[in-house]
């Protein structure tokens, strides 16, 4: 609430089946306004006047900041907080909240299936029965679960619930995570190695990674090379860790047997996007995140996250410029 008993005015800057759920949530609380934002200057003008913005995935940058001067709190609707410049936010003493705890579950679920389907050959077997050709053999070799060494790069909230799926398996685990506190791995009895014996040792990769200047094409073509021919290679997290030149060319030449993505560089794809015409490319629409759980929590942690703020409260999810720089 402002001052006087007067509501606060929230600006949600996207439109769909949720986002109308959530703006029912919020009318209980605040003034709430609906649109559907194409992109960074229609957010703009749509929460000039606002006090609290939501966002989805669009851009908000310094310039866009400096343009919201009622703005108390921005909250995103994902895990993900690299589409907003958090650093100029917090310099205007706005506070940029994003919602790291929800679907951990459903993310590490979709990375393992996805593992677990390039492995066991689940899409060539399907398409050739859809072919009317009936025969095991082609999906010769097949590697056992409990033979499999995963390899995990970031052990944080998403790459430990996958490490614990992974383990379940039998699998071997390594990781590689220079942030994460050293023993960490052990609880999940996995292995704390080198991003270079990662690559060179797992039969899976699988990446668990904020988007950052350090992450940002952290996979290309020196690393894709040093994977066995034989690996796989899957990414939920954000799709610019990979550089897709690369990656196009290791799948197609080769270089790697296969890969899963639920996250690319440019969303959606092309029609002319190169990657569309690989047969050892599973691909989802950036959906990991999704089952109807995951999307009711979120609801109510953004309005929790609004709550707190907008009531002079310190907000739970706040992205600090500090550690994230």
């Amino acid at each position: 609430m402002s001052k006087e008993g007067s509501r606060s005015r929230i600006a949600l800057c996207s439109v769909d089946e949720s986002v109308v759920k959530l703006r029912d949530m919020l009318a209980k609380h605040f003034d709430v306004d609906m649109k559907a934002c194409k992109n960074e200057e229609e957010v703009v003008e749509f929460a000039a006047d606002a006090d609290g913005i939501f966002v989805d995935l669009l851009p908000v940058s310094k310039s866009a900041v400096e343009k919201l001067p009622k703005c108390k709190a921005i909250v995103l609707y994902s895990v993900g907080y690299d589409y907003v410049d958090y650093t100029a936010a917090a310099k205007r003493g706005i506070s940029v909240s994003y919602m790291p705890d929800y679907c951990v579950e459903e993310v590490a679920d979709h990375s393992i299936t996805m593992a677990l389907a390039l492995t066991r050959k689940l899409f060539q077997a399907n398409a050739a029965i859809k072919n009317k050709i009936w025969d095991w053999p082609r999906l010769m070799p097949i590697k056992a679960f409990r033979d499999s060494v995963i390899g995990i790069v970031g052990l944080g909230r998403l790459g430990s619930v996958a490490a614990l799926r992974a383990s379940a398996f039998g699998m071997r685990i390594l990781e590689y995570d220079p942030y994460i506190p050293l023993g960490r791995e052990k609880i999940f009895g996995a292995a704390a190695v080198d991003l270079e014996t990662l690559l060179k040792e797992s039969d899976i990769v699988t990446l668990h990674l904020p988007l950052t200047k350090e992450t940002y094409h952290m996979i290309g073509e020196a690393q894709l090379r040093t994977m066995k021919k034989t690996a796989y290679l899957v990414n939920t997290s954000r799709g610019k860790v990979i550089d897709s030149v690369a990656l196009y060319r290791a799948l197609k030449e080769g270089w790697i047997a296969g890969a899963g993505l639920d996250v690319l560089e440019d969303e959606p794809p092309t029609a002319s996007d190169p990657l569309l015409s690989l047969p050892n490319l599973i691909l989802t629409p950036h959906a990991a995140f999704y089952s109807e759980r995951s999307i009711a929590e979120k609801q109510r942690k953004v309005v929790e996250e609004f709550l707190r703020v907008l009531n002079g409260q310190p907000a739970r999810y706040k992205v600090e410029p500090a550690i994230y720089e």
